[in-house]
């Protein structure tokens, strides 16, 4: 008897959207960071500016999981694609600091309606055995963007001649027309609705639960998933945020950072590449420890002063252990959290991104201003210390195995969409 295999056509999609929407955020936050300075922001003020990116985001992360767990999630990608080319205009021609706060706020929530919606389908599209390597395949298409946007920025940025504000301002703009491009693959990404209202391998929407977050949040695996993911986030930020602060202390030209940031992204890539083998090699607990650690070191790293060549092999390890964070951590949080409350549970540790995406950059903005640009970066390592930590205490888990601690009325592991995978298999099978 012949099994067909569902078509991963709805992933390859979703990478493409996903790394036009990264690559304009990509793109804009170093020009966002460019833009302030040449306003007149010193280190504290660009510190602020990075954190309102994540404020309003944070208070609708909950609500906006709610509604995709028991709705349809590409109506987000839609809402996300336009705050992000609104968020990222606006700051092109905005001629304020709190102007320019105010849009990169509306540009961060841009990004989380898109992320919340686009998680939830992979989620939801994937058997419990092929997240991890789903989860990593539709993570490079953050690093694509993190690779090309970077490089855009230092292209079209220039400091000669009092220029930054202008070629600032046009890096933006230009970051707006790539996030429009992302409404191209914006297709098909969800299964077909039953008549019933659910999706399919779904279960209808009038007899979902509502599980409380404290729920989820007492669920073994989700709290230490949300922890690591906010650190190795933090990570990611600070430096698109501020190596181009550091790169002015040492005068560094920005398109030089634009590539030392594309070359930590490509890094990432290489990482997502090659992050099945070394599951098998190593398993999940051994690999976050060790990547979290290693890159705790390597953060640290940067706060000396080093010759571009040596910050170009500290970039390139560093987004090499970076890579490994943000899939498996999703993986870890849908892994662990109840079935019907995925998506928020996924929100959950969005949510915990952009607390660290505003306490992080505040943090850091006050230590550079005290002890100078390189002072984040020791923060930093302490972070993912401490992340290394939790990964290392974390629940072992075996493969899709999932486990169900601390959510009274848990179903087994067999998830409803291995199970309308299996039906839709047994249907072709006979049909052949």
């Amino acid at each position: 008897m012949k099994t067909v295999t569902p078509g991963r056509g709805w992933l390859l999609r979703l990478i493409l959207t996903f790394s036009f929407a990264q690559a304009a955020v990509s793109m804009a936050r170093p020009a966002v960071s460019y833009r302030a300075l040449a306003l007149g922001a010193d280190e504290t003020a660009v510190g602020v500016i990075t954190g309102v990116y994540a404020l309003l985001p944070l208070l609708v992360a909950v609500p906006l999981g709610r509604r995709t767990d028991h709705g349809r999630c590409t109506p987000l990608l839609v809402v996300g694609v336009a705050l992000i080319t609104g968020g990222c205009a606006l700051s092109g021609v905005a001629g304020s600091l709190p102007a320019m706060a105010a849009w990169s706020g509306v540009m961060g929530l841009g990004h989380l309606c898109f992320v919340i919606g686009a998680q939830s389908i992979v989620a939801r599209r994937s058997a419990p055995d092929e997240r991890d390597r789903n989860f990593g395949h539709f993570t490079i298409g953050a690093s694509l963007g993190q690779l090309l946007g970077p490089i855009g920025a230092g292209l079209l940025i220039s400091e000669h001649d009092g220029a930054m504000a202008r070629t600032s301002a046009t890096a933006l703009l230009v970051s707006a027309a790539a996030a429009a491009c992302a409404c191209t693959a914006l297709w098909r990404l969800e299964r077909q609705e039953r008549r019933d209202g659910a999706p399919a391998g779904g279960a209808p929407r009038a007899e979902a639960r509502r599980v409380p977050v404290l729920g989820i949040l007492r669920t073994r695996g989700v709290t230490a998933g949300i922890f690591i993911s906010l650190s190795v986030l933090s990570a990611t930020d600070i430096l698109t945020a501020y190596l181009p602060v550091v790169g002015e202390a040492h005068h560094i030209a920005p398109a030089t950072i634009g590539l030392l940031l594309s070359l930590r992204a490509a890094a990432t890539i290489a990482c997502r590449l090659v992050m099945t083998p070394m599951l098998r090699l190593l398993g999940r607990t051994t690999l976050l420890t060790t990547t979290c650690a290693a890159a705790a070191v390597l953060c640290a790293a940067i706060a000396v002063p080093l010759p571009v060549w040596a910050l170009a092999l500290v970039l390139a390890a560093l987004g090499f252990c970076l890579g490994v964070g943000q899939p498996l951590s999703m993986t870890t949080v849908v892994q662990a959290a109840p079935d019907d409350a995925r998506s928020t549970a996924l929100a959950l540790r969005l949510t915990g991104n952009r607390l660290g995406q505003v306490a992080a950059p505040a943090g850091a903005g006050l230590a550079a201003g005290v002890a100078g640009a390189a002072a984040p970066f020791v923060l930093l390592g302490v972070l993912l210390l401490g992340s290394a930590a939790v990964a290392l205490r974390s629940p072992r888990e075996a493969g899709g195995v999932r486990r169900g601690a601390g959510v009274p009325g848990r179903k087994p592991a067999r998830t409803a969409e291995a199970g309308a995978g299996c039906r839709e298999e047994r249907r072709s099978g006979r049909g052949s």
